[in-house]
């Protein structure tokens, strides 16, 4: 199973009043990692989009362990959970690069939907982009 790390460092702004990051900033990390996820499949999400397919989140969760603080490097860990003509769920680590703690754990569902956001069967419908999600489990 391959996995992409995505490195990035807290910002002030995504912390609260406590000093701790606000827990909202972990789905938009989980995106950046999802983005490069995809790139890592060999194109961008737009040129996926452009082919007709589109990712909508349908489920989430996110799990705190402890809270990141400013300044602090995380590497956000995205892997695929599971794959099916239907849907792709993904799993993310967000981790603490200076001593490796992991801080969340999160997941994200979603379905394979059309320009009009049907859902679709991607095995059928784009066996372009199918492979290339297959190949990246596999590894």
């Amino acid at each position: 199973m391959y996995v992409n790390e995505t490195k990035l460092k807290v910002r002030y702004v995504e912390t609260d009043k406590m000093g701790i990051v606000h827990h909202s900033n972990y789905y938009a990390w989980f995106e950046v990692g999802r983005t490069e996820y995809i790139t890592a499949i060999g194109m961008t999400y737009k040129e996926m989009e452009q082919s007709g397919i589109m990712l909508p989140v349908v489920e989430s969760s996110c799990k705190y362990k402890k809270g990141a603080k400013n300044e602090d490097i995380l590497i956000i860990e995205t892997f695929m959970k599971e794959l099916n003509g239907a849907k792709v769920i993904f799993n993310y680590n967000v981790v603490r690069e200076d001593d490796g703690k992991i801080l969340a754990k999160g997941s994200t569902t979603h379905a394979f939907v059309n320009e009009r956001f049907r859902i679709v069967n991607l095995k059928k419908t784009n066996i372009k982009v199918w492979s290339r999600f297959q190949k990246l489990l596999e590894e």
